[in-house]
């Protein structure tokens, strides 16, 4: 009856999802032998799999919820290629394209102010400047709306008054974070670090972490949105992206996955 009620409410938030996409394109094949022409293998292409990247996975999982969402992202077209031996399921090649293009900028004017909360999901691709973001988060965060972030930016200053989701590798690198905003660190099997506070995760048999940053800061942002409870929120995200890595691929939340997994 509570995951009943909380699935009802959820379908009554608007979330607005704001940040860089591509599309993930898996080309699942054999590789039989060996190229005449040189020691490497050759490829023969058996399927094609096509699933949103980026913040567009960001706007899949939520959406599994029922949510009204909104995305504002890139118009170009940004694309990440694996080939992948179909029987071993063992990544041969990854082939980026589009970029290192110059994205057409955000106009934070369009922005909808009638949303429950807001994800930014920045792969600092270009399409959000550090100047877009101190605009949106001052914009949100007067108004009471919550903001919950993923950025890959070194410089993280500009996001103000939002919880920042960043990975131990990106709080390594990091040069500056913002003294008013709640920083979450994921710890890969060691599940999150919050206020420093260790937040564990149940251990899984890792297949592929592709998404699971995604699927953590959804997670979160959506039951935090709810529920006002940080701890809660990271408990509940520790869980559903540990259940992400297990499986291979860019990974989308399934309605099995919401029928077992507690929210």
């Amino acid at each position: 009856m509570k995951k009943l009620k909380a699935i009802q409410q959820l379908k009554q938030l608007k979330i607005l999802v704001v940040g860089d996409s591509c599309e993930d394109i898996y080309h699942y094949g054999s590789c039989d032998r060996l190229s005449p022409e040189a020691p490497v293998p050759v490829f023969k292409e058996k399927s094609i799999k096509i699933v949103p990247g980026m913040s567009s996975n960001v706007v899949s999982n939520i959406k599994q919820f029922g949510c009204e969402t909104l995305h504002i992202t890139n118009t170009e077209q940004i694309t990440k290629r694996r080939f992948v031996d179909s029987r071993f399921k063992q990544h041969l090649l990854r082939v980026d394209q589009g970029e290192y293009q110059t994205l057409a900028n955000i106009d934070t004017t369009l922005l909808p102010l009638d949303v429950s909360a807001i994800f930014i999901s920045d792969y600092d691709k270009g399409f959000l400047r550090p100047q877009d973001c101190e605009k949106i988060c001052s914009l949100y965060s007067n108004l009471d709306i919550p903001i919950f972030v993923d950025s890959k930016k070194k410089n993280l200053s500009c996001f103000k008054n939002c919880f920042i989701k960043i990975n131990k590798k990106e709080k390594t690198n990091c040069t500056s974070l913002p003294i008013d905003s709640k920083i979450i660190v994921t710890v890969g099997k060691h599940g999150a670090v919050y206020e420093g506070k260790n937040y564990p995760t149940t251990p899984v048999e890792v297949f592929d972490v592709s998404g699971a940053g995604d699927i953590f800061l959804s997670i979160f942002g959506l039951h935090y949105t709810l529920n006002k409870n940080v701890e809660q929120a990271i408990n509940i995200a520790n869980k559903y992206s540990a259940h992400s890595v297990t499986k291979f691929g860019t990974y989308i939340i399934t309605p099995e996955d919401i029928n077992e997994l507690r929210f």
